[in-house]
């Protein structure tokens, strides 16, 4: 459809021409220099930086996804995108917003002046551009007539530049007439219609979309955002702002080469680099085993002929999975015309290990510039994110996600130099809905699950994560709560032809069937026409569904039976009925029927003749108490003895996660003895591997998860395995994971009230049940087996006794609680949404929208008073705690560095002495920080808040009791 042109669009080339229109109207002030930056150039700015983002972020997928959603081709709907991101700031051309500094006021021509009329409680840029931009897309031909239509969807987009889709109103304050008492006399609404008039013609935005999709939209909205945020940039417009005067057209013109600059400074580029071999590529693996070969082979002529899909890989831990979703993201990217990865973890740790993989798997590649974003509450405390990123001044109130505080969205400053190996990102992507738009970015499902919560700016972060391969690590590490959330994150990526890969070493076959099934719905199909149970893979084994036909590969039945023999190998699980009791604080005797009597009796070969073990306890007091114990009889270096567990401060924490991987990793020094006493952090998180593992009870997928660190690297060292292995370790040696079964005096499963909110009762008692009739486990053969007995949906054990049938009715009754809290707060799909302000009928912060249920954690900083009266972190008093004026970013990471997360209840009764210094109060990582003062020569002491008693113990962590 040819526009409709009107007396608006009579005059553009005119007015683009120096003195051709009045530039008085402003956008953005700067009160020092008492200087105002006319609102028709940040408007240009806006579509400019639009269009760069569109060459730059907006990949050839995404582009597909614009063109069908609009009717038109790739060229034209790149005009339109930068024609609307152009509109988003119109609504600031009404009376209210110009009267806001005097002096930009009165520089506005007298007939503007005259007709402003008085204060009509106009609403935010938002609205008021959404409302001016649908009467100037009506009158350029955008068909109006209801929620989907393309005008109301595209002023709808113009308003969600600003973060939030609103509803139009089109009988009421959308329509003309209330626009038109509301925004200013008939001077005001024509200079508003040349101002859209001069944008549309210098964009090209000449041709009228047939239609405008809802994916189509999002994708529009996040560019336009992005263009936004950029533009408004003080540093970019202020210089600007200065300069001679420039007609419209040669603004345009100038400002085209100044937007690939500041893009340049964002790190927002095409990503090009070598295509180098596997081996190359994946030092540590050297060649592909069968898994990741089948991959190579089959994969790129099912997504050649067919396109994006989903792939679920479910092999054991281990056995290069992450390899082989590295692999299946490059043939993605090259078919489907996407680029990069998004990892997604279910933990900081685990993310912060991505980051890592990702890293070295780019800088491989030998890109000229490609940063690897991590994106997760913790980022500040991983080595590749500079101290500029902790200066204060550079975080500005924005919303962010779950228990986070704020992301600098302010100048994309440069990164540093030119070379290659340099992959910590610049400012801009170091905000966690921005970061996920850097080619590679490691993050916690979290960070994606934020992209279906109605939260600020979530088209962003669906922007940033559709246009890659998006790889879901442990993908049946999740509640029941973020389950609904990531099966409705898939559902979006399949109307966004998003390639996904899940990975998981544990995933019951119905758990994947419900998220391809997701993924495919998402994408078009019928959920009624989809067969069910059609797409799990046999274990181990891949499946692949593309979005297109929904048709279901799976690996080639030969090729998975040589990898099944391939990584054949067996484990013992003996289980222990033990008497689970307290240390105390004062030495005792243990009794020989006592959990940590057991714990010491197993671990006798280590002790006595060397090797390497872990011992995983179910919470931290366990792992103190158990610690405590060994620590009386260790006969080796103290440092061999290890703590590792969440309520050490962080530095420390990640100097042992960090000496670990070196020990204990494939080419790491052995050491002749060491155990490690940890709880779950060693699950997924470490690529270690250890002689005997001792774990408190748990669940089959978590058991099998530690078997995974249990002679982890056998096969990789069958050739020289007596160098590694200690001498009790003989021929044909089958290793053993020790489960201690806490039981009642009567002999029954007892489970401590401690763990009920670590997992099921039912699980757990399932789980040993189980486990007493299987004592020898075939890897990977039994893992299906296994996993479905005890996690499927048809567990025989639900009806098994009376006490099981009480915990599986519990356990089904709080998911069915936890989907219906989720069900609340989530985007509608995307075939469900009429009115684009669907996506926003509940409006919340990221604060607000849970990504997983409890109260989230506060930062305990634990200090000592020195003896001239101040607060230091270490009991020397070398390193007092930064107070003055001004905040050095080293002294705020060091800060940071030696923060624990808490329970928010432990902390909740603070007192006075309890918060941090005046100065952190505008700091936004610093203001809400608990202090744990303690006098620098008393390592007893006890801090009290209400009836919490909490201890940094030197050696132990954080120790907490209750007052009586």
């Amino acid at each position: 459809m040819e526009p409709v042109v009107g007396v608006a669009v009579v005059g553009a080339v005119e007015d683009a021409r120096l003195r051709g229109i009045d530039l008085g109207p402003w956008t953005e002030f700067d009160a020092a220099s008492n200087t105002a930056y006319p609102l028709l150039f940040g408007m240009l700015d806006s579509a400019v930086m639009a269009f760069e983002v569109w060459e730059r972020v907006v990949t050839v997928s995404q582009r597909d996804v614009l063109s069908e959603g609009m009717g038109l081709p790739a060229e034209q709907a790149r005009s339109v995108v930068a024609f609307l991101a152009g509109l988003q700031d119109l609504g600031r051309m009404v009376p209210r917003f110009q009267r806001a500094h005097r002096a930009a006021w009165a520089r506005l021509d007298d007939t503007l002046v005259e007709q402003a009329g008085g204060d009509t409680g106009w609403a935010p840029t938002a609205r008021s551009s959404m409302h001016v931009a649908l009467g100037v897309l009506t009158m350029s031909g955008y068909a109006c007539a209801g929620n989907a239509s393309p005008a109301v969807r595209a002023a709808q987009v113009v308003g969600g530049c600003r973060g939030f889709f609103l509803q139009a109103d089109i009988e009421g304050a959308a329509s003309a007439r209330r626009v038109a008492v509301a925004a200013g006399g008939e001077a005001w609404d024509r200079l508003r219609h040349r101002y859209a008039a001069v944008v549309r013609h210098l964009t090209g935005a000449v041709h009228v979309p047939e239609r405008l999709s809802v994916p189509a939209a999002v994708l529009a909205a996040g560019v336009g955002t992005v263009a936004g945020r950029l533009a408004r940039q003080r540093s970019y417009w202020l210089p600007k702002a200065h300069m001679p005067a420039f007609g419209a057209a040669e603004h345009f013109t100038l400002a085209s080469g100044e937007a690939r600059d500041v893009l340049d400074a964002a790190w927002l580029e095409k990503l090009e680099w070598q295509d180098v071999p596997f081996a190359v590529a994946h030092p540590h693996a050297r060649r592909p085993n069968r898994f990741q070969e089948s991959l190579m082979t089959q994969l790129p002529s099912l997504v050649g002929k067919s396109g994006s899909g989903i792939l679920v890989a479910a092999d054991a831990t281990g056995t290069g999975k992450s390899v082989g979703a590295l692999q299946a993201s490059r043939i993605f990217n090259a078919a489907c015309g996407s680029t990069g990865v998004a990892w997604l973890s279910p933990s900081t740790a685990t993310a912060d290990a991505s980051w890592e993989l990702l890293e070295d798997y780019v800088r491989r590649h030998g890109p000229y510039r490609a940063p690897v974003a991590l994106a997760h509450s913790h980022s500040w405390l991983n080595a590749a994110y500079s101290d500029r990123r902790l200066a204060a001044e550079e975080f500005a109130p924005v919303p962010v996600a779950a228990g986070e505080r704020v992301p600098p969205t302010g100048d994309a400053a440069g990164a540093g130099d030119d070379d290659p190996e340099v992959t910590e990102p610049p400012r801009l992507l170091r905000g966690h809905d921005a970061a996920l738009l850097a080619p590679f970015c490691a993050a916690t499902v979290d960070q994606a699950q934020m992209a279906v919560l109605p939260v600020q700016s979530n088209a962003v972060r669906l922007l940033g994560l559709s246009g890659k391969t998006v790889v879901v690590d442990e993908a049946h590490a999740l509640s029941a709560f973020s389950h609904l959330q990531l099966l409705r994150l898939l559902g979006w990526f399949g109307a966004l032809r998003t390639p996904v890969v899940l990975l998981s070493a544990t995933l019951p076959a119905s758990t994947a069937d419900a998220l391809v099934r997701a993924y495919l719905t998402g994408a078009g199909h019928r959920a009624s026409t989809l067969p069910q149970g059609a797409f799990s893979p046999s274990y181990p084994g891949w499946l692949f569904a593309d979005a297109a036909t929904a048709t279901a590969t799976v690996m080639d039945e030969t090729a998975r039976l040589r990898h099944a023999a391939g990584q054949h190998r067996q484990a013992r699980i003996r289980v222990h009925d033990v008497r689970r009791a307290r240390l105390g604080p004062q030495p005792r005797t243990v009794g020989s029927t006592e959990r940590l009597a057991v714990i010491g009796d197993v671990l006798t070969p280590v002790i006595s003749h060397g090797g390497c073990a872990a011992v995983t306890c179910a919470t931290v007091p366990d792992a103190q108490d158990t610690y405590r114990h060994l620590k009386h009889t260790w006969p080796g270096d103290p440092a061999d003895l290890v703590l590792l567990h969440a309520r050490f401060p962080g530095h420390h924490r990640e100097r042992l996660l960090r000496t670990l991987r070196r020990r204990l990793g494939p080419t790491g020094e052995r050491p002749e003895r060491i155990v490690v006493v940890t709880t779950s952090l060693l699950d997924t998180s470490l690529d270690i591997d250890v002689d005997l593992m001792v774990s408190d009870l748990a669940s089959v997928a978590r058991l099998l998860q530690r078997l995974g660190r249990l002679a982890r690297f056998a096969p990789r060292w069958q050739n020289d395995d007596a160098s590694r292995r200690p001498v009790w370790w003989d021929d044909g040696h089958i290793p053993d994971l020790h489960v201690l079964e806490p039981v009642s005096a009567a002999g029954s499963t007892s489970i401590p009230a401690g763990w009920r909110t670590l997992e099921s009762p039912f699980v757990l008692r399932a789980t040993a049940d189980l486990l007493r009739t299987r004592s020898l486990i075939s890897l990977p053969g039994d893992v299906q087996n296994l996993v479905e007995q005890i996690h499927g949906p048809h567990s025989p054990f639900a009806e098994a006794t009376e006490a099981l049938r009480y915990d599986a009715a519990r356990l089904r009754s709080k998911d069915t609680t936890e989907r219906h809290l989720s069900a609340q707060h989530l985007l509608p799909p995307p075939g469900r949404v009429s009115s684009l302000a669907d996506l926003h009928r509940q409006r919340l912060t990221t604060a607000q929208a849970a990504t997983r249920l409890g109260t989230l954690p506060v930062r305990l900083l634990p200090c000592y008073r020195t003896a001239s009266g101040g607060l230091a972190l270490d009991r020397a008093g070398r390193h007092p705690l930064p107070a003055g004026p001004g905040l050095e970013t080293a002294g705020i990471r060091h800060v940071l560095q030696h923060t624990l997360p808490v329970p928010a209840a432990w902390v909740a009764r603070h007192g006075p002495q309890h918060r941090p210094p005046e100065a952190w109060s505008t700091h936004p990582l610093l203001a809400d920080l608990v202090l744990l003062p303690a006098p620098a020569h008393n390592t007893g002491h006890t801090e009290q808040y209400g009836r919490y008693l909490l201890r940094m113990d030197d050696e132990l962590g954080l120790v907490h009791t209750t007052a009586r």
